[in-house]
């Protein structure tokens, strides 16, 4: 175990149609990978990642199984070309998942099962086109969940991602944040950018959702990660699986404290994190959490290689 080192796993958004196809070309763990998740959710998860279209593709109960199989696919991939075990892992809201399947806190046909679920009812919560996200750039934290507070006008508005400093995801209901991205701008924000998802996230409107997470998450055989998994809703590790489970289902309506996440993970030594999943989202995050750290993603043949020359 290298205690410098942390796996790091991207949420919605990183997906794209095509993603892992150089890999997989040269490693047959990556479609076998696809091929067991395909059998858990009766689909060709593999067929519909490489050809899409990309408009099934964002549809976010097809999203999180497929990032979460192009997660664990990487992981598997890490582990047999002979990459050190991180001292940690994290995953960003459904990444955290991911995390925990590679952490084997839970199987791979169990998580994606769930993660599916969870999409679904993620979208059964919220009438389509009724709630909207938003980032907003260039402004505190405290000012954003002020503005949030001002223009909420008995709404539902408020913080659901502090992504790094100067960067926070706010969500809830349409019209409010539309009045919330006003206020933010008129705060001092440089930007304020309506995020193209039907769903709005970690907020309290999920709220409802929120025990038939609950049932979903007892049906699953959990353990305890064999690798510290840093949770969002604390920006901590847990001591039992019965926190580990509670702190999934008010994932569902709390905000994503990655900034503190990565913070932690810091302070306790480490100073490399690899992103394990497509793109590099969370790389850019981390670096302006904490410039001192390394940070790599295992998307591409070139990226992987240069992350296991580092271990």
């Amino acid at each position: 175990m290298s205690q410098a080192l942390a796996f790091v796993f991207p949420g919605q958004g990183s997906q794209q149609v095509g993603m892992l196809s150089e890999l997989a070309a040269a490693h047959p763990v990556i479609e076998e990978t696809f091929a067991e998740a395909s059998t858990a959710l009766g689909y060709d998860l593999w067929e519909l990642v490489q050809s899409g279209p990309e408009e099934q593709l964002n549809s976010t109960e097809i999203t999180q199984p497929a990032l979460l199989t192009a997660s664990v696919a990487l992981w598997r991939l890490w582990v047999q070309q002979g990459g050190a075990t991180p001292a940690m892992m994290a995953g960003h809201s459904l990444g955290e998942y991911s995390a925990l399947v590679c952490a084997g806190a839970m199987s791979l046909e169990a998580g994606v099962q769930l993660v599916r679920r969870r999409g679904e009812l993620m979208q059964q919560a919220v009438p389509f086109g009724t709630g909207a996200m938003a980032a907003i750039l260039g402004l505190d934290d405290a000012s954003v969940k002020a503005a949030c507070e001002l223009a909420a006008e008995g709404d539902v508005v408020a913080p659901v991602n502090y992504n790094c400093p100067g960067q926070v995801v706010i969500a809830g209901e349409k019209a409010a944040v539309e009045r919330a991205m006003a206020a933010c701008k008129a705060a001092g924000a440089k930007r304020a950018i309506a995020l193209p998802v039907s769903v709005p996230s970690h907020c309290s409107l999920m709220k409802p959702v929120a025990e038939d997470m609950a049932a979903a998450l007892s049906s699953v055989a959990l353990v305890m990660p064999a690798v510290p998994v840093v949770q969002n809703v604390t920006a901590e590790v847990v001591g039992s699986v019965e926190s580990l489970r509670q702190n999934l289902v008010e994932q569902l309506y709390s905000p994503v404290l990655w900034t503190d996440s990565v913070l932690a993970m810091a302070d306790k030594g480490v100073q490399v994190t690899i992103e394990c999943g497509p793109g590099k989202v969370l790389s850019g995050l981390n670096k302006k959490i904490n410039k001192s750290l390394e940070v790599v993603s295992l998307a591409d043949v070139v990226s992987f290689e240069k992350a296991l020359s580092l271990i």
